[in-house]
């Protein structure tokens, strides 16, 4: 069996990262994000970069630190309101942005993961989501076509994983994380924890390690993106 597991991120992604490339990653605000890939990937300098992502993370952390650096050539996201420097990239047109539900997002990279290259979905049905796409009636209801993603790249953050690739995320740290992780060519896991294969109950793995080439065991900062407290 071939080994997964490497040493640190930018060890996993050697050999894998160019310029142009689509990248598929996990996470939901900065909960679930792979930190540790995403600040390989800046310490790479890998250019001109679409992302499909529920959103680009915060300014200073998460994707939003490849927006600092101009690596991001275009966002195809839910949500972009928490990263000003989005907002200012995007308005100068400096950034390419494709506006995805959330449902819809999570559905075609799990769709490009399961090989089905299009889907019809009635979300977004007369409004500028369904601009320039195919529509189709079914049953007296008018659906969109969206397309499936298939990303030469998946970048995915679990909670535990084994030297097989099979991962285990923490409650709502899963996300987008396993739809992520199947619609890459290659997928990179990186886990809080590798323990050892067949401690994993088969019937709680998130991830089959099918879906998983690299696995790397690292440190994560889980920054809150927005804390809220009630007064006394």
């Amino acid at each position: 069996m071939a080994n997964k597991v490497f040493d640190n991120a930018a060890a996993a992604l050697d050999g894998l990262l160019f310029d142009g490339m689509h990248i598929a990653a996990g996470g939901f605000g900065l909960c679930g994000i792979p930190e540790l890939c995403i600040a390989a990937i800046r310490d790479a300098g890998t250019k001109d970069i679409t992302v499909y992502s529920n959103n680009c993370g915060v300014d200073d952390f998460g994707l939003g630190i490849l927006l600092q650096t101009r690596q991001i050539k275009k966002m195809v996201s839910s949500y972009v309101g928490e990263n000003a420097e989005f907002e200012r990239q995007y308005l100068a047109g400096e950034l390419e942005l494709e506006f995805a539900p959330q449902g819809t997002l999570a559905e075609r990279m799990r769709a490009g993961g399961a090989g089905i290259p299009a889907f019809y979905t009635k979300t977004g049905y007369g409004t500028v989501v369904a601009d320039g796409k195919e529509t189709k009636e079914f049953d007296g209801q008018m659906y969109v076509m969206e397309r499936g993603i298939r990303a030469d790249l998946g970048i995915v953050k679990a909670w535990k994983g084994d030297a097989q690739g099979n991962l285990v995320f923490r409650k709502t740290a899963r996300n987008f994380n396993p739809m992520a992780a199947t619609c890459g060519k290659v997928t990179i896991a990186e886990v809080e924890e590798i323990v050892p294969v067949g401690s994993l109950d088969p019937d709680n793995i998130h991830t089959p390690g099918i879906f998983v080439q690299r696995i790397v065991q690292g440190e994560h900062e889980k920054r809150i993106e927005r804390r809220t407290i009630r007064e006394a």
